[in-house]
């Protein structure tokens, strides 16, 4: 199970060690499902019987038909017993309690249809119906409560298993339960790693995992990839005036909306970047029909009774934006749409490469060269103030916004210049970003 990286691939490689040591025909595993009331085959391995999957979607057992994995072993471990495992056979010839936990059959089982006598029947019955000899069925344990069964036949013919064979499973089924307390910390660790614990969606780990892969697609198969960023507004005056706890349930309900407007989309992954930034990235679908889900994304968002709708940005490779090789481009490219859609305080998607291919302004105002690749570069592009954000007051005589640029030189920082420089100085161009890059209005 080590080698296992998921759960169902756990569940297939215990099935299948416990089927090996054991010399059965036919393994399964099995999770008890309390708040439904039975027991749901996860795995079957071995020689199926007709009717039975590898890994089935429905097939599952009312726990009445079987209540040893309920109320005989939870008897037994209240009086300080512990779980072990037990024989059935076709014939019925058994005594199997006997066998496999050394009380006497009659004690166990009762007489008149008592109740491991019932859950016998059931038992036989489906090794019959199945065409099956015997089995040993073996309690799954995780922390102190009974969490399923393990499962292991032999056909008719072969000798029935002993209680040797029982004690083994029972070990087994304790190794099997490690494994799957194991697979489930593990699980839990995937899910904290790339989930935002605030809206349950994806985050920015997962998206950029995910968009590599799908670049890797659509660099050997031509899939089209698509990436929408969404940027919320208003949340900044939502948490000055109502509180933060109110900004939060605006980012979860706002969340919830992009999930939905998501599964529009098949196999889309609806994720929160950070901060009031969104995005949704959709690998196969045509990039018209991820601007037809922005669209309503940003009608769904202009619903919402609080915020103040929502800015969304879309670039996909479907639409002519010029080679994309990297995740960096397609997310400049999106981002810049998603900036431009801010600024013009747009109801509706922008989309790159829209507005003549690659002359498209959102096209060139992602592949501006510069000398950093921070997204804030893009949002600082173009504002004339020099700062992200605008958070920079204009300097008399200097760079808007500018530090550091020596006085006297154009677009410089503190001292008389042209306009428009950037933190470290810049071209004396209108409007130039971070870093000095040469601007544009």
């Amino acid at each position: 199970m080590a080698a296992a990286h998921t759960a169902r691939e756990s569940m297939r490689a215990a099935a299948l060690s416990a089927l090996a040591a054991l010399e059965g025909s036919f393994a399964a595993i099995c999770v008890w499902e309390r708040e439904l009331g039975r027991l749901r085959v996860l795995v079957n391995v071995g020689e199926l019987a007709p009717g039975e999957e590898r890994f089935p979607v429905d097939e599952a057992y009312p726990v009445h038909d079987f209540p040893e994995i309920t109320e005989f072993l939870h008897e037994r471990w209240i009086n300080g017993g512990e779980p072990r495992a037990w024989v059935e056979t076709a014939s019925g010839e058994v005594a199997t309690d006997e066998v496999a936990t050394g009380e006497p059959a009659a004690d166990a089982a009762g007489s008149g249809g008592g109740r491991r006598g019932g859950a016998r029947s059931g038992r036989v019955a489906a090794l019959r119906r199945r065409g099956r000899g015997c089995c040993v069925v073996a309690p799954i344990v995780l922390r102190g409560r009974a969490w399923g069964e393990l499962y292991v036949a032999r056909p008719p013919g072969r000798p029935a298993f002993d209680r040797a064979d029982a004690d083994f499973a029972t070990v087994l089924a304790s190794v099997t339960a490690a494994g799957i307390a194991q697979s489930e910390r593990l699980e839990e660790a995937h899910r904290l790693a790339f989930t935002d614990p605030l809206t349950g969606l994806a985050n920015r780990r997962a998206v950029d995992m995910r968009l590599d892969e799908a670049l890797e697609a659509h660099t050997r198969q031509g899939a089209v990839v698509s990436l929408v960023v969404c940027d919320l507004n208003g949340l900044k005056r939502v948490n000055d005036s109502l509180g933060h706890e109110t900004g939060d349930r605006l980012l979860e309900r706002f969340g919830s909306v992009l999930s939905v407007c998501g599964a529009m989309l098949p196999g889309a992954l609806a994720a929160r970047l950070g901060g009031d930034e969104f995005c949704l990235l959709a690998v196969g679908p045509p990039a018209d029909a991820v601007v037809a889900v922005a669209g309503e994304l940003c009608r769904r968002a202009g619903a919402l009774e609080l915020g103040e709708g929502v800015a969304c940005g879309v670039a996909s490779t479907g639409d002519p934006i010029g080679p994309v090789r990297s995740a960096r481009r397609l997310f400049r490219l999106a981002d810049a749409a998603q900036y431009r859609a801010k600024a013009a305080h747009a109801d509706r998607p922008v989309v790159a490469g829209r507005d003549g291919g690659t002359k498209d302004p959102v096209v060139r105002l992602a592949d501006a060269p510069a000398p950093t690749a921070d997204r804030r570069r893009i949002r600082g592009r173009g504002r004339g103030n020099g700062a992200s954000r605008g958070k920079a007051a204009p300097q008399p005589g200097g760079a808007p916004g500018g530090t550091s640029g020596a006085p006297g030189s154009p677009g410089g920082g503190n001292g008389p210049g042209g306009p428009g420089g950037g933190l470290s100085g810049g071209g004396g161009v209108p409007g130039g970003g971070l870093a000095g890059g040469r601007g544009r209005r």
